[in-house]
């Protein structure tokens, strides 16, 4: 996999295809590998060349990072852009992805040709802000949770109800989580970027033409968030889909790469 390091962060990272290029952003806790599963194909069979890159923190040498910002985070993905010469481009993320996605289209707009932001929030609420200090003051007394029980707040966290109601699907999901912790270094990092600000007002700059996607029972980012972000970004257009909780791209793949294929679509030159 190829490497780059930015200001001594080591940032891993995929690219692939040939074509419009688009560049992908993981939420919290996820590698850049993830997005293969699904996204990555569909991207590519749609005529996208499509990178991917493992956020600061997420570094395969085990080197989780601390004290680094979103704009650090942009300003990664703006590194990585300028490396392989392919701005400006079509960059899309999913929940601190989207976040970091927003911020790079402020800060260096002229890398950033279309916007898609999934799973998205511009600010946090007063149950979110709840959620996050309440994980935080755990990190700080050393409590790490048992690896069933976390598989269980993070179902009803991020899944659907279709998902949540289906016992065999449930299953396979309480077992995915169960055995796939994220390294905690990484998860700790990434959660001291949150409360997150309201960052409302400042999308009201964003100019690259922009479409967010909401999930219907997202309940980390729940679709009035998404319509708010919309509705402050000039221009942007919404759109909710059914049937999908936080981790939409993964539980309803098909319907999500159908709306990301059409929201990113191609630029004239590669029709």
């Amino acid at each position: 996999m190829p490497v780059l390091f930015n200001e001594g962060f080591r940032l891993d990272y995929q690219d692939t295809g040939t074509g419009a290029p688009v560049v992908l952003v993981m939420g919290s806790g996820g590698s850049g590998s993830v997005w293969h599963l699904h996204q990555v194909p569909a991207l590519v069979a749609a005529g996208h060349r499509v990178v991917t890159l493992d956020n600061r923190g997420v570094a395969q040498d085990g080197s989780g990072g601390a004290g680094f910002t979103v704009a650090d985070m942009a300003g990664d993905v703006a590194a990585l852009i300028e490396h392989l010469g392919i701005g400006p481009c079509a960059v899309a993320g999913t929940s601190l992805g989207a976040r970091v996605a927003a911020e790079l289209a402020l800060t260096r707009p002229e890398l950033v040709r279309r916007l898609v932001l999934m799973a998205a929030r511009g600010r946090s609420d007063a149950l979110s802000t709840a959620m996050v200090l309440a994980e935080q003051e755990l990190d700080e007394l050393g409590i790490e949770l048992p690896a069933r029980y976390r598989a269980v707040v993070q179902a009803l966290q991020q899944l659907s109800r279709q998902v949540l109601t289906d016992d065999t699907r449930a299953t396979d999901w309480l077992d995915l989580f169960e055995l796939s912790e994220p390294a905690r270094a990484t998860v700790r990092a990434q959660r001291r970027l949150y409360p997150m600000p309201d960052r409302l007002a400042a999308y009201r700059a964003i100019r690259a033409p922009t479409h967010v996607i909401a999930f219907a029972d997202d309940m980390l980012a729940p679709p009035v968030r998404g319509r708010e972000i919309a509705a402050a970004v000039p221009g942007a257009t919404f759109e909710v889909i059914d049937g999908c909780g936080h981790l939409g791209y993964l539980e309803e793949p098909e319907t999500v790469n159908a709306a990301l294929v059409a929201a990113l679509g191609l630029p004239p030159a590669v029709v």
